[in-house]
Formats: structure tokens, sequence, C-alpha cells
């Protein structure tokens, strides 16, 4: 599943905002160049004219924003005042100390109507320490279209043998018609959130009961032995330039019959303003190999306050503003109910013009429900998380695993060579970081 912003704040008003702020502030925040946060800065000037407040927006992409907020948060440099941080961050900051509790929105903000699993995920000891933009499992689309002229049926879940298979019959790449998209950009959030699905439902883990790495298991070697031949045979030139924002594009511009990624690209490719191929598409689960458990992922991205700013007032009065109810009608209103912020609140689902607007809304709202961070795998591990290990190291493990990867596919070393130097790598790091602790 990045840019990052400058905001000024006044008082808060309208939306139910919180008020008593005597002057304008100038607040830096961080966010990721995904479209619904772009929607968010668009929109942002209704908060200026409620506010008084003005808002200078800088916007990084994925990779750069988790690399400069880490930085900046890790060494306290202060210099945002609002974070655009995921589901993996949130609780260990928190845990931390390194962000503001953010509990205390007022009673109107309704912390009940938060989706629970959601919620639970971005609290520590009881605080919350982000409130949620956007939720997102991970899911198959697919062009009915191209389907129905070959004469595919696509089941309701699907599995990885039969995702080769129609991969092989779909593509055409003389017409620049490419059987399947998936990620290729290395980044633990970018590559190995989806393989990290992939690895799971082929019955890998991360690490075993002792934290000893299993890079270069069996399971591992089938799922990305599999993945190459996938990209290679299947999928577009140049894949490992290829992230969550360039499969979306190639995918709403009709170059792709398959493309297993974030739920949250549904309001997108659905949009006819965004998609050539908005009422040529369907969908259905992630697909599955050995085991279900960890075949698709949970992940959110939220707004938090570090710990380090001097403005928290008006910081909470635009995270108020930015994930209220109010808010997800405001971008029913005036970008369509298919573009409004999926899987942060149960009322969402409730609206009657989303309902109508997003055929995909229940399949979303089910699979966010049911994906489930505490059993990711087939076999026990010592961690949670799905398409991540929640832990502070798995930043640098999962890109430097995801790098080793980028080069198989690219062609510059085999499956085999990849995950036995990732093996070493981790092996490495988790004995300098302390591990087995």
């Amino acid at each position: 599943m990045s840019k990052i912003i400058r905001i000024l704040s006044a008082s808060a008003a309208g939306f139910g905002l919180m008020a008593g702020l005597a002057h304008a502030e100038e607040l830096t925040i961080a966010t990721v160049n995904n479209g619904d946060m772009i929607i968010m800065q668009k929109l942002s000037s209704e908060w200026e004219k409620e506010t008084g407040n003005k808002l200078n927006w800088v916007v990084l992409e994925e990779n750069v924003l988790r690399q400069k907020v880490t930085t900046d948060i890790a060494t306290k440099s202060g210099q945002f005042d609002i974070l655009t941080i995921g589901g993996y961050e949130a609780p260990i900051w928190g845990k931390a100390g390194w962000l503001e509790p953010v509990g205390d929105l007022g009673d109107d903000y309704d912390y009940d109507d938060l989706l629970a699993p959601i919620k639970t995920g971005l609290t520590v000891d009881g605080k919350l320490y982000a409130v949620p933009f956007y939720t997102e499992s991970s899911f198959t689309l697919y062009r009915k279209d191209l389907f129905d002229a070959a004469g595919i049926k696509m089941p309701d879940q699907p599995t990885y043998d039969q995702i080769k298979e129609y991969a092989a019959k779909l593509t055409d790449k003389s017409k620049e018609q490419y059987g399947i998209c998936l990620r290729g950009k290395p980044g633990w959030g970018e590559n190995m959130a989806f393989l990290g699905t992939m690895i799971n439902t082929y019955g890998g883990r991360w690490f075993d009961m002792d934290w000893k790495p299993q890079i270069n298991s069996k399971p591992w070697k089938q799922a990305i032995t599999d993945y190459v031949a996938l990209m290679t045979k299947y999928g577009p030139p140049g894949a490992t330039s290829n992230g969550f924002n360039e499969n979306q594009a190639l995918f709403s511009t009709g170059h792709c019959a398959m493309w297993i990624d974030a739920t949250s690209a549904a309001g997108r490719v659905y949009d006819p303003k965004q998609s050539k191929v908005a009422d040529m598409i369907a969908f259905t689960r992630a697909p599955v190999n050995v085991t279900p458990n960890g075949s698709s992922w949970s992940w959110s991205w939220n707004l938090a306050i570090p710990a380090t700013s001097t403005k928290t007032e008006a910081a909470k009065s635009f995270l108020k503003w930015a994930t209220s109810k109010e808010y997800v009608k405001l971008v029913g209103e005036k970008e369509g109910w298919v573009a409004v912020p999926p899987g942060t609140r149960r009322s969402t689902y409730d609206l009657p013009e989303y309902q109508k607007a997003a055929p995909f809304a229940a399949t979303v709202e089910k699979a966010i429900l049911s994906a489930d961070p505490s059993k990711p795998t087939k076999d026990p591990v010592p961690y949670t998380g799905v398409q991540f290990v929640a832990i502070p190291e798995f930043q640098g493990v999962g890109t430097v695993v995801g790098q080793q990867i980028a080069a198989a596919l690219a062609g510059q070393q085999t499956v085999d060579a990849a995950l036995d130097n990732a093996q070493k790598q981790v092996e490495r790091d988790m004995k300098k970081a302390g591990y087995p602790k």
C-alpha cells in the first residue's frame, strides 16, 4: 500500500472542530501521494475557510515518506506536526513515547464508529495513538470483459495455480495487454507487502518461534519462483519500477487483465473519471495456495501527531476534521461517493449513497474485518502482522529482502541466490538487534 505537507491552523470551527486556538499556527504534515490523500489536500480548503488557517502541501512517494518520517521521529528533530503513518508504525512509535495520544478529539468524534480491529491496532495500553484515514485489505481485480471473451469464470477465491493459468490465456503483448500486474518496486511496504501475503499462503513465515529467519525455506522459494515466473512471462516490462500507483495506472488504462493489490484501489478504478475500464472490471478475494492464513493483508493509513510538536491543539483539530463522518460526506458530495475513504467507519457502509456507488463496499468491509494479524501464517510465529512483522527492525529487514527479490525479478540473480543472500543479511541484522530476546 507520499508527500509532505505544511499546514497553517487557527481556531477550530465547523465539522465540530475544537475551538480555542487564539491565532494561526504553522503546522507541517507528512503524507503519501495516494489518491485519497490527494483528495484530502484538495478539500483542505474547506478546513482553511472554517478555521482561517492556511495549508501548504508537499507530498512524497511512499518509500521516501517512510524514510523521512522515521528519521525525523527517531531523532526527535521536530520537523513535522502531523504524520501520515501506517498500522505498522503507530503501535511501535506510540509505545516508544514518540506519538501524542489522540483519544480526546471530543465526544462528537464518535470513536465507537471506528472499525474495531483498526482502532485496536492503533491502541497501546489503552491509549489511541493515531486515527485512521483509510484502511485496506487486499483482493483480486480483473477485467470481466477479457475473462468472458476467453470463456473463463473467476471463482470466489482463486488459487495461485489458477491465476497462472488465467494470466497465460489473457496475455497479448502485441496489444500491451498483460495477464497480470503485481508490485515489483523494492521496499518493505511495496513489493514485500504483496509478497508477504503470497509467502504466507504458500505456507511460509518470516521467522520461526526462536526468531530464526526462514527466508531461504522451501515455501519462500516456491512462492518467489512462481512470482518471478508470473511477472516475467505475463507481466509488464520494467516491473521492478512498479509499485501501487504505477500498477493502478496500468490497470486503469487497460493494460492488466488481473491485478492483486489493495482494496483501497477499488474506489479509483471504478471511477470513470479516473479509469478507462471502470465498467469492465470485477473483483474477487485474494488468491490462496496451501493455507488461507495471511493470504490478504490488513493495513491502515493514519494521521498522528509526534510528541515533539508544540502545536498539538491545532494538529488535533485537523485530525478530527479529516477523519470525521462529515469529511466522508464531503468527499462523497464533492468527488463522488465511489471516492470516499474506505475501511474506517461503520457508518460509511450504512450510507445508501455509498452502497449504490460502490458495488465492492461489502466485499472490502468483509476483507478488512476478516484479516487476522494474530494468525498470519500456517505455522506458529512469535510476531503479529500479516504483510509485515510488528517489530522496529522490520523496516530494514523487509527492504533488504525486497531489494534482493527485485534483483531476481530483473534477471540479475537467481531466486535461490536472492533468498540465500537475504537470509544471510537478515540473520546478521537480527543477531545485531539482539534476537532472540
